[in-house]
């Protein structure tokens, strides 16, 4: 069996608060509440850790205030973490659920404030490396994503990609934009996977594609690039191309209870049944039954309703 390492440079304690019903400018009383331990891809190496225990490393930067909890939520789902420290706190989220009207509302407080000297910068982007570097030695497959906070340099993803391919990892990039961009200045990610809008922000200058331009572009992308895209579109089926070949696959109509990391279970699924058939058409059809079974769940980043 493959292993996996999840790198997340947004590390989160998200809080996912339960209300019969939620109504604006009134005062509502929840009924549940959780916290877990969150960010793109730590949400991707827990349901990893579910379909495979013990194939999941994950590594990410966390505030030295509240580094101690996000460990212990980690290990009370029995993820590895392994992590830096930098100064301040791990930005907390909340994630409202409205039980009756089966929608979730999301709300993403902005990264903390973190002045750095170049040297403490400097001190942390080498340790962070490192620590990547020798994880690649036991990782088959490395995920990259969530969005880069402020004080990274602008080429960090770039060169982590760089790494990670070098060493003959395959590589499935989630982020978008200029960090994608740059990327793919100095190498070409082995998986691109973002959904509709972040495709057109990134490579059309937000740009809305019709289905038709949007099957062209992906085939036209994936050819060029000789990769695998993964293009997510909602309650739309999703669009992929795998070195110009082009696939389509239906999504799992249900009603959700939480669709917070529905993308990000689907990076584990896809990833998973991609390391034991090689079959990407098969790995779409994963990923997507293991964001369906996301959205079951109040736990972000899980394919178990019972935890």
């Amino acid at each position: 069996m493959a292993n996996f390492l999840c790198v997340c440079l947004s590390s989160t304690i998200q809080k996912t608060i339960v209300f019969n019903k939620v109504r604006l400018t009134e005062v509502n009383r929840s009924t549940s509440y959780r916290l877990d331990a969150s960010g793109k891809a730590i949400n991707t190496a827990r349901i990893l850790t579910q379909i495979h225990p013990e194939s999941t490393i994950s590594i990410c930067p966390l505030g030295e205030n509240n580094a101690a909890l996000f460990d212990e939520l980690a290990l009370r789902d029995n993820m590895y973490i392994d992590y830096v420290t930098i100064p301040g706190f791990t930005r907390e989220c909340c994630t409202l659920l409205d039980m009756e009207n089966h929608t979730t509302t999301e709300l993403v407080v902005g990264e903390p404030a973190v002045n750095l000297t170049e040297n403490q910068y400097k001190k942390i982007e080498s340790e962070f490396l490192k620590k990547i570097k020798s994880k690649l030695e036991y990782a088959d497959y490395v995920l990259l994503a969530g969005s880069r906070p402020v004080f990274w340099e602008k080429d960090i993803y770039a060169r982590i990609a760089k790494m990670c391919l070098d060493e003959g990892k395959i590589f499935l990039a989630d982020f978008h934009g200029q960090d994608l961009q740059t990327t793919l200045d100095c190498c070409t990610p082995s998986i691109i996977k973002i959904n509709q809008e972040e495709f057109e922000a990134t490579f059309y200058q937000g740009k809305k594609l019709s289905e038709a331009e949007l099957k062209d572009s992906i085939i036209e992308k994936s050819s060029q690039l000789k990769n695998m895209i993964i293009i997510t579109r909602g309650t739309e089926e999703t669009f992929a191309a795998d070195k110009g070949d082009f696939y389509t696959c239906p999504i799992i109509k249900l009603e959700p209870v939480n669709t917070t990391a529905c993308g990000d279970s689907f990076n584990a699924g896809f990833l998973h049944e991609l390391s034991i058939s090689n079959d990407f058409e098969l790995a779409l059809k994963e990923g997507t039954w293991c964001a369906a079974q996301n959205a079951l769940c109040q736990c972000p980043g899980s394919v178990r309703t019972n935890i």
